[in-house]
């Protein structure tokens, strides 16, 4: 989401740089959060995302750039706000809720001195749905309502932003999907700012507006959802977010390429993604398919050896394998049920073609 020129950012990174002792572990790094909109930090373990969250919190310094809130500075070289006048709030991974406070008290816990602290209390227990619970302790609940009790603790002082690290990562897959949905339902009615940080695309995927996409200390797209999986802007992109792979094709013209598959045809003049340069005809390229560009049809012509299936519920994945030995993946409805080793018709249906220079097929 990008604010109007004349209202800025509520969250601006410009630049930062962060270090431990000789070792850069975000480098150059810059992004803007509008009022009002979720972001999500995504990426491998290792790649700096959670450094990136202290760092807004207050809880790492900054050696080169500047973080922005609503229009402060409160990170840069030589100067940082303490993390308790930033009015951020931030959930954790492991809960962090005091074990020896009742489900009230902990919601309560940044409250104290607050007039209309037990109203307050009492709002968000409503607002996350245990008000059941608030003579409870946290070891009498769910991960699911721990993680709830949390978010409220969080929420109850009202911050002007808030941070989430990994706030699923204990929670089963079924529990994380229904988390993050009711977490998109809490914070909108409020106009809650907040950033998340995870390594779970699907996550990012139901909670975010926008999601950076993070590799080493940088981000390689920052984007909406839909964008990271059908246009990537590199190869790393392409390989974290979603499933696929890469089919060598050949450029024929400006809007259409040639693979195994048959031709392919673009709307758009046919661009190296990485670099945006056009790709001449002639030009030896590597097409990115998502398994739903790969569509099974009994009455095509070109059939693929199924080498592995996997079940999930109302659909099979198939790792399939063409006549050259390239391997493609293609989703398929579960009342298809193909052996391993049966050969099945396929075709392509592609609304985005994304290419890249061309390199070593790959399957993912």
């Amino acid at each position: 989401m990008t604010p109007s020129p004349d209202t800025p950012p509520w969250l601006a990174l410009d630049n930062i740089d962060i270090a431990y002792g000789a070792r850069t572990v975000v480098e150059r790094l810059s992004l803007t959060l509008a009022r009002g909109s979720i972001g999500c930090l995504l990426g491998p373990s290792g790649c700096g995302k959670t450094t990136v969250l202290r760092a807004i919190a207050g809880f790492e310094s900054v050696q080169a750039g500047e973080i922005r809130l609503d229009g402060e500075s409160v990170s840069r070289p030589g100067y940082q706000l303490p993390p308790e006048r930033r009015r951020i709030g931030m959930v954790f991974q492991d809960h962090a809720l005091f074990p020896h406070l009742t489900v009230a008290q902990n919601v309560g816990f940044g409250l104290r001195g607050v007039a209309d602290a037990k109203a307050r209390i009492q709002q968000m227990l409503d607002t996350v749905g245990l008000a059941h619970a608030a003579a409870r302790y946290p070891h009498e609940l769910s991960g699911g309502q721990q993680q709830r009790v949390a978010l409220a603790r969080a929420l109850a002082p009202r911050p002007q932003l808030l941070l989430l690290d990994e706030p699923f990562a204990n929670l089963d897959v079924e529990l994380r999907e229904r988390l993050g949905a009711e977490l998109r339902g809490l914070l909108a009615p409020s106009g809650t700012t907040a950033l998340l940080v995870t390594h779970d695309q699907h996550e990012a995927f139901a909670i975010a507006d926008e999601i950076a996409v993070m590799s080493e200390g940088r981000i390689q797209q920052w984007d909406s959802a839909y964008q990271l999986y059908h246009r990537p802007a590199n190869r790393f992109v392409a390989d974290f977010v979603g499933q696929g792979a890469f089919l060598s094709g050949k450029v024929e013209s400006d809007f259409e390429l040639r693979v195994e598959l048959g031709v392919v045809r673009s709307q758009q003049p046919i661009r190296c993604a990485e670099h945006g340069e056009a790709c001449g005809s002639g030009c030896a390229v590597d097409v990115l398919l998502r398994p739903d560009d790969v569509v099974h049809d009994d009455a095509s012509p070109i059939t693929a050896e199924v080498v592995a299936k996997a079940f999930r519920g109302s659909e099979f994945l198939y790792t399939l394998r063409l006549p050259s030995g390239a391997l493609v993946l293609s989703v398929v409805p579960s009342h298809h049920n193909h052996a391993i080793g049966e050969r099945i018709g396929i075709r392509l249906e592609l609304d985005h073609v994304v290419v890249y220079r061309a390199a070593n097929d790959a399957v993912r």
